[in-house]
């Protein structure tokens, strides 16, 4: 047996059997840190495992329980067996001695001091009555050898104390101290309060203060770990669940340290989960050095990320003793736990995406096939209308097919090689006034769709100063000429000035625009040219509702001065009042729609019969509508107006199909 040194008296080494056991809330390895052989005599001089009258619940005290006499335990041979080492070991005043050396002393042996990174770490110390003085000075020599295992600085790890019995009190708050020789002088000088048990309280406490930015604390935003080690002796003389769960919520780890007298089910109430790595539970206060060297442990676990080798290919994330590998956004770990794959959130079969579903980092994302746009809802999807949506050039009409779309011209005209142009009225000579209704219950987004209508009227006359010249008036409760028919000489200067007419929006003065138009719009100051000229005086009202005056004698004496009047209604127009308007017949004269969407199929009638060439402008008779051939024209446009709405609504059909097929999926 080799001989170690204790106390200047050689000592034989303790048997292989005879090793200290502690029986607690969670097993402790060893009584002794490594390297401390006299420390390991001692503990085994105070086992007594096998002892007659008494089991070791516990390493109560430095000196041999009085149950178990000197001679009454097993045969195992103990060093106090000796005579030589009696005197000297067993003594009462010798163990004393041995357990009130420093503590921290021993931590020496522990390693180098670990690298735990940057720390927020509070003490909450149970300093009540029942924590006895020589209990106390254990407690502090074990904070003092613990701050020596630590890296501490402004960087790195924080440390701050909170001592508590019925009040709480701040020893040293985390910014107090940079130096580890303040800490410890504060520790030393520290006084117990010696009242009652309020642990809550101390929780409370250190969430609310000694964890604040104010005390110390780094920034939530800067992700320093926050840990508070909790050492009590007794059971809470209030709740702690609660308020543990909230410091937990908050982001801070507890460590719950049980010694002698502690209620277990306190200390898994406070502590972090798992518990069995944040929960101890210590037999005695002599035995408070483990805990310090296995939290030690903890802390200074090797970073093995920071080591290499981990293989991982996005995120390395290292635990005490082990690492992770983890993935950035948008990926999910392979089967090898270390490669990472692109997350098809398409896969799933949730997207209801009515095309394609197209997969991002941040999840299923819906696509539109060509032609087609994205409805508000992120799924549907509804063909796209290229004719609203670009500056297609069509004189006539724009169809919108799929992707592209294509100019049309009216019945009888023919496309120009530009592929945007129709032949116009070219023969003779035309002064067009327009009279279009501004009046309230138009309603804005209604008379952009009237300008765009009188803009494509435009489109087929040959303006010019010597061909057809066009004057616009906008009438509500009052009447304004927005621009007389000698102001533009271009099809273009026309359309731009259409475009910019502001609404007036306000009541429906018919017969007020019906005389300014008579006795203003058609004078040769406004540009109209001489009646000896013979230039036909053509007059166009556009109206949506009744008038709130008499139309009667205006709309009379326009057709007197040879004004050729055509009237336009939509929506709430009466009938009775575009029939008064018109010139005769009315049935050539007069054109209704139902909405303003619909207003494209009167341009066909209003074309027939302004332009000089095909209507009453070049001086033609008005052809009967009972003649055969009339006849037949009519019902070739009636049919081709019932293909376009028979059209329209499969279109509608298959919307609401779809719409159907969606809603269904959702349910």
């Amino acid at each position: 047996e080799r001989s170690l040194p204790v106390g200047g008296v050689a000592a034989r080494a303790p048997p292989p059997h005879c090793q200290p056991r502690v029986k607690c809330g969670r097993r402790l390895s060893s009584l002794q840190p490594p390297g401390s052989p006299h420390l390991g005599h001692a503990a085994c001089a105070v086992t007594w495992s096998n002892c007659r009258g008494g089991s070791a619940r516990g390493l109560r005290s430095a000196a041999a329980p009085p149950s178990c006499p000197a001679g009454s335990g097993s045969k195992t041979s103990l060093p106090c067996h000796s005579s030589t080492m009696r005197g000297l070991l067993c003594s009462p005043l010798f163990m004393l001695l041995l357990f009130l050396q420093p503590w921290e002393t021993q931590l020496q042996f522990a390693g180098p001091r670990c690298r735990t990174g940057p720390l927020d770490l509070v003490f909450v110390i149970d300093s009540s009555r029942s924590v006895r003085p020589f209990e106390f000075e254990t407690m502090r020599q074990f904070l003092v050898g613990l701050l020596r295992g630590l890296d501490v600085g402004p960087n790195a790890t924080r440390v701050g104390v909170i001592q508590y019995s019925s009040q709480v009190q701040s020893v040293f708050p985390l910014r107090a101290f940079s130096r580890r020789e303040d800490m410890e002088r504060a520790i030393r000088a520290l006084v117990p309060l010696a009242q009652g048990t309020m642990t809550g309280l101390a929780i409370q406490y250190a969430m609310n203060v000694a964890f604040s930015v104010a005390e110390g604390a780094r920034p939530p935003e800067e992700r320093v770990p926050r840990i508070a080690v909790i050492v009590t002796d007794g059971r809470p003389q209030d709740r702690v669940a609660e308020v543990a769960a909230q410091a937990r919520a908050r982001g801070i780890e507890i460590y719950a340290v049980g010694v002698q007298r502690a209620d277990v089910g306190s200390l898994r109430a406070m502590a972090s989960p798992p518990l069995d790595e944040h929960v101890f539970l210590v037999e005695s206060f002599d035995l408070i050095q483990e805990f310090g060297l296995q939290f030690q442990g903890r802390l200074c676990g090797k970073d093995l990320c920071a080591e290499g080798g981990h293989g991982c290919q996005h995120q390395c994330v290292s635990t005490p003793g082990t690492f992770h590998c983890a993935c950035n956004p948008g990926y999910q770990l392979a089967a090898d736990n270390k490669s990472c794959l692109v997350i098809d959130h398409c896969s799933f079969g949730n997207h209801s995406c009515q095309h394609e579903c197209v997969s991002t980092f941040g999840g299923p994302r819906c696509h539109c096939r060509e032609g087609h746009d994205l409805l508000p809802d992120g799924r549907s999807c509804q063909a796209r209308d290229l004719c609203n949506g670009v500056d297609h050039g069509c004189e006539f009409q724009c169809v919108s097919e799929g992707h592209s779309y294509r100019c049309l011209c009216p019945e009888g005209q023919q496309l120009q090689a530009d592929g945007k142009s129709c032949n116009r009225c070219r023969e003779g000579h035309v002064d067009l006034v327009l009279l279009v209704d501004g009046s309230k219950s138009v309603r804005p987004q209604n008379f952009e769709l009237v300008k765009r209508f009188v803009n494509q009227i435009v489109d087929f006359l040959d303006v010019s100063p010597e061909g057809t010249r066009v004057g616009l008036v906008q009438f509500s409760s009052r009447v304004r000429t927005e621009f007389p028919l000698g102001r533009y000489g271009t099809a273009a200067e026309v359309k731009q000035a259409v475009l910019a007419v502001e609404y007036m929006e306000r009541g429906t003065m018919t017969g007020l625009a019906l005389r300014h138009m008579v006795e203003h719009s058609f004078s040769e100051a406004q540009g109209a040219r001489p009646r000896a000229l013979n230039v036909p005086r053509v007059g166009l009202v556009f109206t949506d509702g009744r008038s709130q005056d008499d139309i009667s004698v205006w709309a009379a004496r326009a057709k007197e001065e040879g004004i050729v009047m055509y009237a336009v209604g939509v929506g709430k127009a009466v009938e009775e009042e575009l029939r008064q308007i018109a010139s005769e017949p009315a049935e050539l004269h007069v054109s209704y729609s139902p909405d303003f969407g619909t207003m494209t199929h009167l341009l066909d009638n209003l074309r027939g019969s302004i332009c000089p060439e095909e209507g009453i402008g070049a001086g033609t008779e008005l052809q009967s509508p009972c003649e055969c051939e009339n006849l037949v024209e009519f019902q070739g446009r009636t049919l081709g107006a019932l293909e376009k709405l028979t059209r329209n609504l499969a279109q509608l059909t298959a919307r609401l199909e779809d719409l159907e097929n969606q809603l269904a999926t959702q349910k």
